[in-house]
């Protein structure tokens, strides 16, 4: 038994055993509900294929939110019952004022010049020679996990005194035009702002490559009768191809806008969250296992969960309306 809990081959063999025995269970159930007649039917159809969703759902969404609203209003052990001290400590204490201000600011600025730019690089390369090129270039960064992308534009960024030869690539430039080097990374607030440009540079081929396919999707009837009207590019662009594509722009900003929620590994990775740089994920995360307090790494958890539903209900709303007015 040692084998199978102590070693790493031991461990991938059981957990293949234990996958070949869930398969081999639900194949089973379903095979015994197709035996099953009469009003039945129905109901056993619902349990089988319904079920194993509805019991991970619970065990992977429900019970983790339950768990972590329940230890949000305990201590720092889970041992004593607190009520709302952690989210008071929350608002009280600086470090945690500045990551909900930087937050904040993200989730402001990412969205929004994401998207913009993705629109800007849509509309100039659709229909253009190197469409295809330019498309795959532009969406590259969006291959780069989010830790590599803070370790490449950390060697930009990075900065020595000026005595020194500098090794970042701005820094060489700026030393080079004869200006004196930028701690790009150390001096705060505009460090923040460096930061939101590595995920504004993954960000926007996302937006790219969506809105795009919306641009394409226009009907061709609208833009010919706007152009036998004499309408201008800039009058084609805000007044046919913006209201044509607003679906998908609300999709884009609130997606970035989710995810530029759960910021974590970018200033993990190029700041260690230090020089007023720390953010809300990355504060849970220090409280939660650095620091062993569950109580308020639990509470920084839940306003993150709170700040994400109005996004995901607006997301969910406007798909629903535009599957209706599609029919």
């Amino acid at each position: 038994m040692g084998f199978f809990l102590y070693s790493k081959n031991g461990q991938l063999i059981l957990a293949i055993l234990a996958f070949a025995a869930v398969m081999a269970v639900l194949l089973l159930v379903a095979r015994l509900a197709d035996r099953a007649k009469g009003r039945r039917t129905v109901g056993v159809m619902v349990a089988v294929f319904a079920g194993p969703a509805l019991l991970l759902l619970v065990l992977g969404q429900i019970y983790p939110a339950v768990r972590t609203l329940w230890m949000s209003v305990m201590d720092k052990r889970s041992e004593a019952f607190v009520g709302l001290d952690n989210y008071a400590y929350l608002w009280e204490n600086p470090a945690g004022i500045i990551a909900i201000r930087n937050t904040l600011l993200w989730v402001v600025l990412v969205p929004l010049l994401s998207t913009a730019i993705g629109l800007v690089y849509a509309v100039l390369v659709d229909k253009s020679r190197l469409e295809k090129v330019a498309k795959s270039l532009l969406f590259l960064p969006m291959a780069i996990s989010f830790v590599g992308a803070g370790i490449i534009w950390k060697f930009v960024y990075e900065y020595r005194g000026a005595a020194q030869d500098q090794i970042g690539l701005l820094n060489a430039l700026i030393t080079w035009l004869g200006f004196e080097p930028v701690r790009f990374l150390q001096d705060a607030p505009m460090n923040t702002v460096f930061l939101i440009l590595v995920l504004v540079w993954i960000e926007a081929g996302f937006a790219m490559v969506v809105l795009s396919a919306a641009i394409k999707a226009v009907p061709n009837d609208i833009i010919e009768a706007a152009r036998l009207d004499g309408v201008s590019g800039w009058q084609m662009f805000w007044r046919i191809t913006v209201p044509s594509i607003r679906p998908s722009l609300v999709v884009v900003l609130t997606t970035i806008s989710i995810a530029t929620l759960k910021i974590f590994d970018i200033t993990r990775t190029m700041t260690g969250a230090e020089f007023n740089t720390q953010v809300l994920a990355n504060e849970m995360y220090e409280w939660s296992f650095t620091f062993g307090d569950n109580g308020i790494g639990s509470a920084m958890a839940v306003v993150i969960f709170l700040l994400v539903i109005p996004l995901v209900a607006y997301n969910v709303r406007q798909m629903t309306k535009n599957k209706a007015v599609r029919g």
